[in-house]
């Protein structure tokens, strides 16, 4: 009798769960949270990858029976918005195999999220989330902010989707004003602000998978990233560190304490870290797999990646505590100065040529129209580098970067 695996929401890097479920003789369904796949992701979406493709239109207990009938081996997350309704799946279906349903909505929204992470004594940024200015402007006093750089964002997004910084001393209520009521990646109406104190440091990801409350740990990576007049999350470079790497050690035990907080229990979550002078502070978790080409990354680099862990979790029962390094790896972004025509999309062929080169994404080709890169969902692709020493590796980042000065955007 054929298996099958339901994938929520399985956009861009998490459809290559549909091929490593495959592998193993289990067929892979789609299910949308949304009656039709999200415009963000429309570019990268391909349904033709999954057995069959399900939309949700609201009514919860239609799709329980729907998902029922495919008496899934299990149901996973491929992207934020995909969260809350595995949960709810989850716990109709494959009770006590979850993570904590109380707190799903922390997993998911950044301001409960802080809330809960607060309330468990964790380090943390001072932050609100209001529709009120007046609410904004009594917290600022209240923190002793005034004059303090800011970060204004939606609450319920992704992938640095309208994040913004306000530097010291600078307005924030045009950013404010602009955030709330605007409609964000995921189709959601931004009816409240999240005002954050600005966190200066480094930035980095622990990337994990857990089973039955055991805390394995995938991967640590740091980002490169930089910022664009207001926006800061335009995505430059990732690279791995080593397990016994002081800092990763001290990353991971800090995401640890809030993939608990926040009832992690089962499955991978992402969590995005800032490491200040006073220590590390939480951007957010999520609980979905690394999105993008990070998978790919992570097994080019490790050996194993968080869809791995996944299918050896539900078809095998193991659990992998940690990771080692196995070749030094980055992942390259490429991006467009502006918005318009791309004329020479073919010049990226050459990075294919490099000593170090493993991979290159890009959903563009010559003549399309592309946008100016403010964020991930506005990159242009990605080149994922790995060789023998770390030197080989940052001589061919210099040479992916002169071929990306080679692409021509006509306005």
């Amino acid at each position: 009798m054929q298996r099958h695996v339901i994938l929520v929401d399985p956009y861009s890097g998490a459809a290559e769960y549909a091929n490593a479920f495959r592998e193993r003789g289990i067929e892979p369904v789609a299910v949308l949270s949304t009656p039709g796949p999200l415009d963000s992701y429309r570019r990268t979406w391909s349904p033709d990858t999954f057995y069959r493709t399900h939309c949700f239109n609201g009514n919860l207990s239609d799709l329980v029976g729907t998902v029922k009938d495919y008496d899934p081996v299990a149901i996973v997350p491929g992207n934020e918005s995909a969260v809350m309704l595995v949960d709810l799946l989850v716990a109709e279906l494959m009770p006590g195999s979850g993570n904590v349903l109380e707190l799903s909505e922390a997993r998911r929204d950044k301001w409960p999220m802080a809330e809960v992470v607060a309330a468990a004594g964790i380090p943390h940024l001072r932050q609100i989330a209001t529709a009120d200015p007046r609410e904004v402007s009594t917290w600022i006093d209240e923190n002793e902010l005034q004059g303090w750089p800011l970060v204004l964002k939606p609450r319920r997004s992704g992938g640095t989707d309208d994040v913004h910084k306000v530097g010291a001393g600078e307005d924030w209520r045009p950013y404010f004003d602009r955030l709330l009521g605007s409609v964000n990646r995921f189709d959601i109406s931004n009816d409240t602000v999240l005002v954050q104190e600005f966190a200066p440091g480094s930035e980095y990801i622990v990337d994990t998978y857990s089973v039955d409350g055991k805390f394995g740990v995938v991967s640590v990576s740091r980002y490169s990233k930089s910022a664009k007049y207001d926006r800061i999350g335009i995505y430059d470079a990732l690279d791995y560190l080593s397990p016994e790497d002081p800092i990763a050690q001290e990353l991971t035990s800090y995401a640890r304490q809030v993939a608990e907080a926040v009832g992690v229990r089962n499955g991978a979550t992402h969590t995005e870290i800032m490491l200040t002078d006073e220590g590390p502070r939480l951007i957010e978790i999520a609980a979905r797999l690394a999105g993008s080409c990070l998978q790919y990354a992570a097994r080019c680099a490790t050996g194993d990646s968080q869809i791995d862990r996944t299918v050896r979790h539900y078809l095998d029962g193991a659990f992998t505590p940690g990771y080692e390094i196995v070749r030094p790896v980055r992942v390259v972004w490429l991006s467009s100065p502006r918005a318009g025509i791309l004329c020479n999309a073919e010049v990226l062929d050459q990075v294919r040529e490099l000593e170090t080169f493993q991979r290159l994404g890009t959903p563009y080709a010559t003549g399309d129209v592309v946008p100016c890169t403010e964020d991930l969902f506005t990159s242009l692709g990605w080149v994922i580098l790995g060789g023998t020493d770390q030197e080989s590796v940052d001589a061919d980042t210099l040479r992916v970067k002169e071929v990306e000065s080679q692409l021509v955007v006509e306005p």
